[in-house]
């Protein structure tokens, strides 16, 4: 029975995740020995058994998706990456150009390599029987990544070019100001570089014949890092205020109990700080989740996100000190418990006969299977 409810002709399909950390316990336990116990190996059937799980579990209008992903096609890309990484590491350990080369080549693949991810997950997901799909190029993907690497690239050229320093020995005011374009130009033109990125991931999702459309705006993302700052110099002056009051009961505290008293208050610091990054990284989480799934659909088709801010903030910070009380071992739990709320917090709202729709996926099911094999590679480093 699914739960879906019609307005002005809008059918809204809700999302639900019904997996249990019990459940995910033993899956996740067993994939941890087994990758311990052969070196590694075993990672990309530990990923598969994983994804699998949380794809089954995860319900839209009471049909699960399902993940049918080769277990063989992951192991290459994980092999695939594993020998990039040691090559780059080695590269290191030679000489700077070696390394620098190295890296170089690690950037010119990594849209490939991204792009390759993308269609491998999406050609592999299917529900009702019916394959998704990701219909971006790889010339899309080189031409969205660009910007990033100029950003960062540009001050990097302009600094080498004026590296002569100045008589007295110090660099120089341009090389100053260099620098400090080295460190500013990502931060400022990371929400437009992430804007970019969202917008060609979910302006190609493909179901059936429907294709999504993006329709956020940069200046969307500069507000959601703006609030996201507000909120987290909100909190630190929080922790400074707290931290000056704490003082001189510290000082109290060690003459009168030594270093216990100090060891307390280091340890309640180092939590301080740690709820303070989980909370900050929470709070952006569910406003970009908000934002990102809310502008993604089309005219038939459009999903809508309501995830709450303070309960996201509230589940990651319980399961963080859970995961600290209990030495990792909560840590399935915590993934189940994140994923069941991210997953409520969205539905997808429909205009047209969803039947039809998933008859019409069914009849051109071969031509998305003959594309999910297409990927030789199967590239799989996240959404």
């Amino acid at each position: 029975m699914t739960d879906t409810s019609t307005r002005s002709g809008i059918e809204a399909l809700p999302i639900r995740f019904i997996g249990s950390g019990s459940e995910y316990f033993r899956i996740w336990i067993v994939n941890l020995l087994l990758t311990l116990l052969t070196f590694g190996l075993y990672y990309p059937f530990a990923k598969l058994r994983r994804l699998r799980y949380f794809h089954g579990c995860t319900e839209v209008g009471g049909q699960p998706l399902e993940f049918l992903g080769s277990p063989w096609a992951m192991l290459r890309g994980y092999a695939l990456i594993v020998v990039l990484t040691a090559a780059y590491g080695f590269a290191q350990r030679s000489s700077g150009v070696a390394s620098a080369v190295a890296l170089l080549a690690l950037l010119a693949i990594g849209p490939a390599l991204w792009h390759s991810s993308m269609r491998f997950r999406l050609t592999n997901t299917s529900w009702r029987g019916v394959r998704l799909g990701f219909t971006g190029t790889l010339r899309q993907a080189y031409l969205v990544a660009a910007p990033g690497y100029g950003v960062v690239a540009l001050p990097a050229v302009l600094m080498l070019a004026l590296s002569p320093q100045t008589q007295s020995g110090k660099p120089g005011l341009a090389q100053g100001l260099l620098a400090l374009a080295l460190v500013l130009a990502p931060m400022c033109a990371l929400p437009w570089l992430l804007w970019r990125g969202k917008r060609h991931q979910h302006s190609h999702y493909r179901f059936a014949s429907e294709h999504t459309q993006f329709r956020a705006r940069a200046r969307q993302f500069y507000g959601v890092f703006l609030r996201t700052a507000l909120v987290a110099g909100a909190m630190g002056l929080v922790i400074v205020v707290v931290l000056a009051l704490g003082v001189p009961g510290l000082l109290s505290g060690v003459g009168r109990y030594g270093k216990g008293a100090m060891t307390v208050y280091v340890l309640s610091l180092g939590v301080g700080l740690l709820l303070f990054q989980v909370l900050v990284r929470s709070y952006f989480a569910a406003r970009m989740q908000n934002l990102v799934w809310t502008q993604t659909g089309n005219s038939h088709l459009r999903f809508v996100s309501r995830l709450r801010a303070r309960s996201l903030c509230a589940v990651t910070a319980r399961n963080w000190l859970l995961m600290l009380a209990t030495l990792g071992l909560y840590y399935p739990f915590a993934a189940v418990a994140t994923a069941r709320l991210r997953l409520q917090g969205v539905r997808l709202e429909t205009r047209i006969d969803l039947d039809r729709l998933v008859a019409e996926g069914q009849r051109g099911g071969a031509e998305a299977a003959g594309d999910a094999a297409a990927d030789l590679l199967g590239m799989d480093i996240g959404l």
